[in-house]
């Protein structure tokens, strides 16, 4: 029976590209699904060995805290040179989402407390 190794939603491309090299290196048989169309599901790595499962757990634990300790120095990185995103320069690059947004939780808080403010 086939398990599944790594959900690839939100996976970015380079991450998914790592885990591929990783496990093709310690030749772990695995095969990859393809998102859907519209977004149900995203797609993912899969074993097709399932006794490969607790050595493929194993190396996906070591990858992914040594991922998150590079991206981390990285993020460190370019918060001592400046150049980390803010949240100011983030909004300005979004600016028809964050409209939306404030537009929409408006309208929840507004949906929200009418019934209160005419009781009376």
């Amino acid at each position: 029976m086939t398990t599944l190794l790594l959900n690839l939603r939100q996976v970015p491309d380079d991450e998914a590209e790592e885990v591929r090299a990783l496990l093709n290196e310690h030749r772990i048989a695995f095969y990859e699904t393809t998102p859907s169309l519209w977004g149900i599901s995203s797609g993912g790595i899969w074993l097709t060995d399932p006794e490969e499962r607790q050595r493929a757990k194993a190396l996906m634990e070591t990858y992914q805290q040594e991922r998150a300790l590079r991206e981390r120095q990285r993020y460190e990185e370019a918060q001592r040179n400046g150049t980390a995103p803010t949240l100011g320069q983030r909004l300005r690059e979004h600016p028809v989402r964050v409209l939306g947004v404030v537009i929409a939780v408006s309208v929840l808080i507004l949906v929200t407390l009418v019934p209160f403010l005419t009781l009376g």
